[in-house]
């Protein structure tokens, strides 16, 4: 089991930055995948990018690739997404996932274990 727990979403203005933290809880966030995922209103959840075991492979969404970028911290079961260059169109509720496996990908159902979610708000 593994309990996923973000923070870090806010109100920003175009162009800013925020940087979300997924803390996991158990003894196993090494072995997990993570990803992040993300909900606008009115929209399907999509996938943002994605971050392998030992955070050396990192995959991104086009809509994101070069303003977005994960990373992880094993020893402190955390799981990061730093968001630069924001634009009106990132506004959504930004979810972490865990996915039991070498590589979750960008289909939702490949993860098992979800975060409550955390709203990122860009004003134009």
């Amino acid at each position: 089991q593994v309990q996923l727990v973000e923070s870090g979403g806010g109100l920003v203005q175009a162009g800013g930055s925020l940087r979300l933290s997924c803390t996991a809880s158990g003894r196993t966030f090494s072995s997990y995948f993570m990803g992040w995922f993300r909900q606008a209103p009115g929209k399907e959840r999509e996938f943002v990018g994605g971050i392998g075991w030992s955070g050396a492979s990192t995959y991104y969404a086009d809509s994101v690739k070069g303003r977005f970028t994960i990373s992880r911290d094993n020893a402190k079961n955390t799981v990061y997404l730093q968001l630069n260059s924001l634009k009106p169109e990132d506004t959504a509720v930004y979810y972490c996932a865990a996915a039991p496996s070498y590589y979750g990908g960008d289909y939702d159902r490949n993860y098992g274990y979800w975060g409550q979610g955390t709203q990122v708000t860009v004003s134009s």
